[in-house]
Parts: C-alpha cells; sequence; structure tokens
C-alpha cells in the first residue's frame, strides 16, 4: 500500500518516518519529496507497507498525530493522473 503523508515537519527524517509507521508493520520504503531549487524538504512523503492491513491500521493510528512536532496528515496515495505536459511559453505576438 502506498501512504501520502502531508503537513510533514521540514526537519522530518526518514527515520522519523519509519519509526513512526513501523509500529504498525513492515516499512518497505519512504520517499520524502524534496525541492529541486532548495534540496529542502516540501512537507510531504509517501510510505510504501507491502501489507494492506498494517497499511489501512497505519493510516488510522497516525491520520493528525505528531511526528517530529507537526500533525501530519495520513492517507492512502492516489495514482498519479496522467497530466499533459506544460505547453506554455509565449508565442510571437498577434498584433
Amino acid at each position: 500500500m502506498n501512504i501520502y503523508v502531508g503537513n510533514l515537519s521540514y526537519q522530518a527524517t526518514e527515520s522519523d518516518i519509519r519509526d513512526a509507521f513501523g509500529q504498525y508493520g513492515d516499512v518497505s520504503s519512504v520517499n520524502i519529496i524534496m525541492d529541486r531549487e532548495t534540496g529542502r524538504s516540501r512537507g510531504f512523503c509517501f510510505v510504501e507497507m507491502p501489507n494492506d492491513e498494517e497499511g489501512k491500521a497505519a493510516i488510522e493510528g497516525l491520520n493528525l498525530q505528531e511526528i517530529a512536532g507537526r500533525n501530519v496528515n495520513v492517507n492512502e496515495a492516489r495514482p498519479r493522473e496522467d497530466r499533459p505536459r506544460g505547453g506554455g511559453g509565449g508565442g510571437r505576438g498577434r498584433w
């Protein structure tokens, strides 16, 4: 099960997240999303748990609870939607 964790403290480490979710079962991966420009956490992450029942228990147990000093929002991650790649950029003027 892929789990979304929002409102995450910028100081939260992979270890903090593994410790919290590990209370509910096996954690196969933690992916803290980082800002490309600053290299700082963007305040959310994804946690992968191989067992769906353990994942559901973690969602129920950790939603609105504190991890690394902040109350986090925890729910099942939705699959990424295919979004059209940006076409922005100015065309030459229609003067």
